[in-house]
C-alpha cells in the first residue's frame, strides 16, 4: 500500500543510516542539545556514540522537559497475560510454539478472579497480553471476554497479534483505548532469522499495523523495538523514531507510547546479538524525550529495581509493577514455567509505588475516566 509507514521504510537504508549515526560529531551533539525542536538528524546525534560523554546534560533536559509537559505524575499499568498458546516460532520468546512449556487459555471465572486479584493491587489501567493465536484467542475470543474484563478498569490496552483495520474499529466498540505493537525490528533479514514459523512471519503486515490503528481511530498507539535483536540497536531505534514521526504526522488524532524492551532470559532464548549497556539505554530513552517531548515513555518490569527507580525520574512517565508474565499470575499464583520473560523488578505494586513517592513524584494509579470519550449508552 501506498499510504501507509512501508513506502517511507523502503526509503531508509539500514547501511546508510548506520553510517550516518557512527559519523555523528561532538558538534552535532552540542547543537542537538541546544535545539528548541530537534530534528531526525539531531535525535541521530543524541543516539551516536559521540554523545555518550554528554549523558548529564541530556540527561538533565530530557528531565526539564518531563516536568515541563507530564508535571510530577508517573502513571501505573499492569499486565493480565490471559493465553500463552502460540502459533509463532520466534527464536526470542518463552510462548514460542517449539517451546515444550504447558500452555494455558483463562476461561471467563478465571479471568473475573485475575480481574478482581488486579483491582485489589490498585490497578485501573490494563494491559491484556496473549500469544499470537488466531483462533484459540482471536476475535471471538476477544467478543466473548473484553466487555466483562471492560466493567472492571477505567483504560483498557492490547498486546496480541496484529488484526484488521475493521477488528481494531469493532474492539474499540468494546470498550479497547490502547494497543501496543512492536516491530521487534526494522530490519528484514535479522526478522526473517527470528520469526521461523506462523503468521508473524510477514514483516510488512506487522509494519503496517500502526497505520491500521489510526485509521480505526484507536486513542493511543504503543511503539517498540526488541533491543538486542538486531546488530545495532542505535538503527533500530533510529527507524523507530520515523516510525513515530511518521504516525504523528499522518494520525495526528492518536496519542503515543514508546517502550524500551531489551531482551530478557525465557524458555529457550537466543543470546543478543548486541549488547545495550544501561548507560547506553538512559541515553537512548533521554534521546527520544528531547524528540518527542509530549510522547509518553514506558519502562516496564524488563529493568532492575535499581535502574527503574533512577530512570523513572528523568524521562519516564508511565510504568508497569508487580508484573505477572504468565496466564493466572495474579489469582492463583501459577508457577512460572507458563511465563513469557522472567522480569526482573520483582517488587510489589506497593513498593514500587513507595520508591516513586520517595523520588518526589506522584504515582496515579487512575488518570482515565471509563466514560471519557466514549458513548456511555
Amino acid at each position: 500500500m501506498a499510504d501507509d509507514f512501508s513506502s517511507r521504510w523502503q526509503q531508509l537504508d539500514w547501511d546508510d543510516i548506520s553510517l550516518r549515526i557512527n559519523s555523528k560529531t561532538a558538534l552535532d551533539v552540542e547543537r542537538a542539545l541546544n535545539a528548541q525542536k530537534l530534528t531526525r538528524e539531531d535525535f541521530m546525534a543524541l543516539i551516536s556514540p559521540a554523545a555518550a560523554p554528554y549523558l548529564e546534560p541530556l540527561a538533565q533536559r530530557a528531565q526539564q522537559l518531563t516536568r515541563q509537559r507530564f508535571g510530577n505524575v508517573v502513571g501505573f499499568y499492569v499486565p493480565l497475560y490471559l493465553s500463552n498458546l502460540c502459533a509463532n516460532d520466534c527464536t526470542y520468546c518463552g510462548f514460542s510454539m517449539s517451546n515444550r512449556i504447558k500452555r494455558k487459555t483463562l476461561d471467563a471465572t478465571e479471568i473475573e478472579r485475575e480481574c478482581l486479584a488486579i483491582k485489589a493491587l490498585g490497578f485501573e489501567h490494563l494491559l491484556l497480553v496473549t500469544g499470537e493465536h488466531q483462533t484459540k484467542v482471536g476475535m471471538d475470543y476477544f467478543r466473548q471476554h473484553i466487555p466483562a474484563i471492560r466493567t472492571h478498569f477505567s483504560s483498557l490496552m492490547m498486546e496480541v497479534q496484529p488484526l484488521a483495520e475493521e477488528e481494531y474499529a469493532e474492539l474499540k466498540m468494546l470498550g479497547l483505548d490502547a494497543v501496543l505493537v512492536y516491530q521487534e525490528t526494522y530490519h528484514p533479514a535479522t526478522y526473517l532469522q527470528h520469526h521461523l514459523r506462523g503468521q508473524k512471519q510477514d514483516f510488512h503486515w506487522r509494519l503496517a499495523t500502526p497505520d491500521r490503528l489510526g485509521r480505526a481511530g484507536i486513542d493511543k498507539i504503543g511503539l517498540g523495538a526488541l533491543i538486542g535483536l538486531s546488530n545495532s540497536w542505535r538503527t533500530d531505534c533510529y527507524m523507530l523514531a520515523e516510525h513515530l514521526f511518521y504516525l504523528q504526522q499522518t494520525y495526528w488524532q492518536s496519542r503515543y507510547s514508546i517502550s524500551f524492551p531489551r531482551l530478557r532470559p525465557c524458555a529457550g532464548g537466543i543470546e543478543p546479538a548486541s549488547i545495550m549497556s544501561e548507560s547506553q539505554l538512559v541515553q537512548l530513552i533521554c534521546a527520544f524525550r528531547l524528540f518527542a517531548p509530549d510522547v509518553e515513555l514506558s519502562l516496564s518490569t524488563r529493568e532492575s529495581p535499581f535502574f527503574r527507580d533512577h530512570m523513572i525520574p528523568l524521562a519516564i512517565n508511565s510504568v508497569s509493577a508487580g508484573s505477572k508474565t504468565q496466564p493466572g499470575g495474579y489469582a492463583d499464583d501459577v508457577p512460572p514455567e507458563l511465563e513469557q520473560f522472567e522480569p526482573h523488578d520483582g517488587r510489589t505494586p506497593q513498593q514500587v509505588s513507595q520508591a516513586i513517592s520517595a523520588a518526589g513524584l506522584q504515582p496515579v494509579w487512575k488518570d482515565w475516566d471509563g466514560y471519557l470519550g466514549r458513548s456511555t449508552q
